[in-house]
């Protein structure tokens, strides 16, 4: 759906600068796993604070273990000091026969063993290339051993959880982006029979597009957002707009923010980021929602039209009924909603300032004045649809997109939905047999406030028809209420507000009686 997304917006000239959408990016810090840290391990040189077993015999003696001072020297008996600091351990012990001669003792025998520089073995499983045990030098880094093992798996192993465990138990964890954003690496000791222990990766984000970082970014849990991803991934000046699609309660899911609005936004595992930059005031978004694959703002230039997006827009081909798109737009329901609004004071005019022959009338123009501000006052509160209904023939593409405007594709259905007032408002099977008054038989009959000259059938397309003979799938069957009252204007009017509440909204507001 994201390369939909991007592909329209460049067809259609609403981005600029936006690279063709690229298979998904290697992890972050996957580079670092070339075999140059495994080429150098195991010949760590001697350091400060290194410790050596000494066996010297024959002109000179001596037995012991000696450790390397802050200087870089060792201090040996009857020997002096002797610069080792830099030194590999298997060069010890030719440097200690050549200083030996130098002071008149070349007789001597040398034996020398580095106790912190000797080899270990460890052990390196879990999300690794080729889990095994590898032989390296106790001061070998972390990457060294992965690397031996051909580096994290950049399917399954985590690069910012690797547990170093020692008898059983953890003893420390390793996280490498420090390293390869900083250059910084905790470097714990290796030992003999230790494990190297790779868990699975953490959620991860991908990050794509006018970024210097393009890859996919793991996250530590509960951190994964989109401050943190635009901390690892540094956007470019020139990004504006950030393109979120992955998942969500295990429906697609898309948005497209600003980048200073993505920093608040909560991302999760399997996000893909892509950055872009925006052409301002040059474009608008529209919205698709029904049967396609996961609802989505997209960008458009402004004057597209309805063909130019229809080919970009991601349909479930079981689902979809493409004869009833329709378009929902926001200019449309606000003129319905004014409409409405001028029906209802026209209403209240005829009722609330009607004269009363008698006391009698006048309490009962009072008891209709209290339940008419009742109905008025939950009229006023629907939120009209702003359906444009399409004839669906050549010329429906011809239809001029406004910001704002979403693209309905409705599922294709079987049932025939009747509501109102029936005596059971349900759903029944669809069948080309059956005519109106049938699906209203099916539904108990009419109610005894039911009043059967307005009866409306609501198309899947957004469409209404009173043909009664020619009910089809997926319609909706409204019988509206019957109005009474003792002024033939608030019957017409509230009639009109019932008809336009209905087609606009597809709701049906209770009516009060006004007798």
């Amino acid at each position: 759906m994201l390369k939909k997304f991007l592909l329209l917006a460049l067809a259609t000239g609403l981005l600029s600068d936006v690279q063709p959408l690229a298979a998904e990016p290697a992890p972050y810090g996957a580079n670092l796993f070339q075999g140059n840290f495994a080429k150098n391990a195991g010949t760590a040189p001697l350091m400060p604070g290194d410790r050596v077993v000494i066996r010297l015999w024959g002109a000179a003696a001596a037995d012991d273990i000696f450790t390397v001072d802050s200087q870089g020297l060792l201090h040996l008996p009857r020997i002096g000091p002797m610069a080792v600091a830099g030194l590999a351990p298997d060069k010890l012990a030719e440097a200690l026969r050549s200083k030996l001669a130098a002071t008149g003792q070349e007789g001597t025998q040398v034996y020398v063993m580095p106790l912190d520089a000797r080899a270990v073995n460890v052990f390196v499983t879990g999300g690794v290339v080729k889990p095994g045990r590898y032989q390296g030098a106790a001061t070998d880094s972390v990457l060294a051993f992965l690397d031996k093992a051909g580096g994290i798996d950049p399917d399954r192993g985590s690069y910012r959880d690797v547990r170093l465990m020692r008898n059983g138990a953890m003893v420390g964890a390793v996280d490498i982006y420090p390293f390869a954003r900083r250059g910084e690496l905790a470097s714990p000791r290796l030992q003999e029979g230790d494990t190297l222990v790779v868990p699975p990766k953490g959620p991860s984000v991908a990050g794509t597009g006018a970024v210097r970082n393009p890859a996919l970014f793991e996250f530590l849990k509960g951190r994964a957002d989109g401050a943190a991803l635009i901390d690892l991934a540094q956007p470019e000046k020139k990004a504006t707009h950030a393109a979120v699609s992955g998942t969500r309660n295990g429906a697609p899911y898309n948005t497209y923010v600003p980048v200073r609005d993505l920093a608040h936004l909560a991302l999760e595992d399997g996000d893909t980021v892509n950055f872009v930059a925006d052409t301002t005031g040059g474009g608008m978004f529209i919205a698709v929602e029904g049967a396609v694959r996961g609802a989505s703002r997209i960008p458009v230039r402004k004057g597209a039209r309805l063909r130019d997006v229809q080919n970009f827009i991601a349909v479930d081909p079981d689902r979809a009924d493409l004869e009833a798109i329709h378009v929902k737009r926001k200019s449309v329901a606000a003129r319905q909603k004014k409409a409405i609004a001028d029906s209802l004071r026209r209403l209240e005019e005829s009722v609330l300032t009607a004269s009363s022959a008698s006391a009698e009338e006048a309490q009962i123009r009072a008891q209709e004045a209290s339940m008419l501000s009742k109905f008025v006052e939950r009229a006023r509160s629907v939120e009209p649809d702003g359906v444009v209904v399409l004839d669906n023939g050549k010329d429906s593409g011809d239809l001029v997109l406004e910001d704002g405007d979403v693209i309905v594709i409705p599922p294709k259905s079987d049932v025939v939905l009747v509501s109102g007032e029936v005596m059971a408002p349900q759903a029944m099977l669809w069948s080309r047999k059956k005519d109106l008054d049938d699906y209203i038989k099916g539904a108990g009959g009419y109610s005894a406030k039911a009043d059967k000259n307005h009866v409306l059938i609501m198309r899947a397309n957004g469409s209404v028809s009173r043909d009664g003979d020619d009910v089809k799938a997926g319609d909706q069957i409204l019988v509206l209420p019957k109005v009474e009252s003792k002024s033939m204007q608030a019957i017409k009017d509230i009639s009109q507000v019932l008809v336009q509440t209905a087609i606009s909204a597809r709701a049906i507001l209770g009516l009060p009686s006004l007798y």
